[in-house]
């Protein structure tokens, strides 16, 4: 633990009590390779709901796990940060892999796995036949996921919030170059497919939880960089949610835009609940000013021509100037 934050014995003592004992050390290891339920862990432990419950609240209250909750279900992960955290990574990292009760435990934890795949391919399915008739109206997805990897090319950034982040697209673009990703959505079905993404990718510093766009459970300066994928024009309110987005960056953090140009094409709203049909540019600069940002670009992609209405698509980068008015000699590219 050389480098971690140092621990009063108290605190040091309740957490090895805490981790001491076979069924929570086996819960550490799986809570390492991924976000579990009760059910989860009941499933693979072999074990009842209420022994797991009361050694994950052991678990918790010495700070080596965090629980947060998804609509009815609440998911358990290891800490991310304090003391606990450090040492239940430490104790983690001398577990031997090839253990053979750590690797049967590993076999349960796929089978559960292989079981959310199942949900989320299925839930896939049943869309996928709106999404491409959206997909088709304007330039691909290529050419957009392109933009943005231009667009925040100018300097790395080791932690990033995808807001609104449905497939989790936005993570598995950017997992292998980040420390910390973290998605949030509101719909469970979204995180469902994300969570399948990001296991199937092997993303285990990515996760994805629910949350409310308007009042993120996030403390102030988080993330170095913010992105609203295809987002803004599903809310009532986006200027309250390009606020609550600068709220979480850090100084010198970039909030990233990408939505549609407007457009006329109104089965849209009727059909798949869109607010907005598509933002003048002017519109989400003037939000990310009014957050106390500064706008760096501003980008739209035309799609191709076609026999359908197609729609173009923006980009909108601004960034936090607090870094940059503390160090006024250092110059940044937009």
């Amino acid at each position: 633990m050389s480098g971690s934050s140092t621990l009063s014995f108290d605190a040091l003592n309740s957490a090895l009590k805490a981790a001491g004992e076979e069924t929570r050390l086996r819960v550490l290891a799986l809570l390492a390779e991924a976000e579990l339920t009760v059910s989860d862990l009941t499933d693979i432990l072999r074990q009842s709901q209420p022994r797991i419950s009361r050694h994950l609240k052991l678990l918790a209250e010495a700070g080596l796990v965090e629980r947060f909750r998804e609509g009815t279900w609440a998911f358990f992960r290891l800490a991310e940060h304090g003391s606990g955290a450090d040492v239940a990574r430490a104790l983690i990292e001398r577990l031997n892999p090839g253990d053979q009760t750590i690797t049967r435990d590993r076999a349960r934890l796929a089978s559960v796995r292989q079981a959310r795949a199942a949900a989320a391919q299925a839930y896939f399915r049943a869309h996928a036949a709106e999404w491409d008739r959206i997909r088709k109206l304007h330039v691909t997805d290529d050419a957009v996921e392109e933009a943005i990897r231009a667009a925040l090319a100018d300097k790395p950034f080791r932690s990033l919030l995808d807001l609104g982040t449905g497939t989790g697209r936005m993570l598995e673009l950017f997992g292998p170059e980040i420390e910390r990703g973290l998605g949030l959505d509101f719909s469970l079905d979204m995180l469902l497919l994300a969570r399948d993404r990001l296991e199937r990718a092997g993303l285990k510093n990515c996760s994805v939880r629910q949350g409310d766009i308007y009042d993120l459970p996030l403390a102030d300066g988080s993330f170095d960089v913010v992105i609203l994928h295809q987002v803004l024009h599903f809310l009532d309110d986006g200027s309250r949610a390009i606020h609550e987005a600068a709220r979480v960056l850090r100084p010198g953090g970039r909030l990233l835009v990408v939505d549609f140009a407007p457009h006329e094409q109104e089965f849209l709203r009727e059909q798949y609940a869109h607010r907005r049909l598509g933002f003048a540019s002017e519109t989400v600069t003037q939000w990310m000013t009014a957050s106390g940002l500064e706008s760096v670009l501003h980008k739209s992609l035309a799609p191709e021509p076609g026999p359908e209405g197609k729609i173009a698509v923006s980009l909108w980068l601004a960034r936090d100037t607090r870094a940059l008015m503390a160090a006024p000699h250092r110059r940044e590219v937009a």
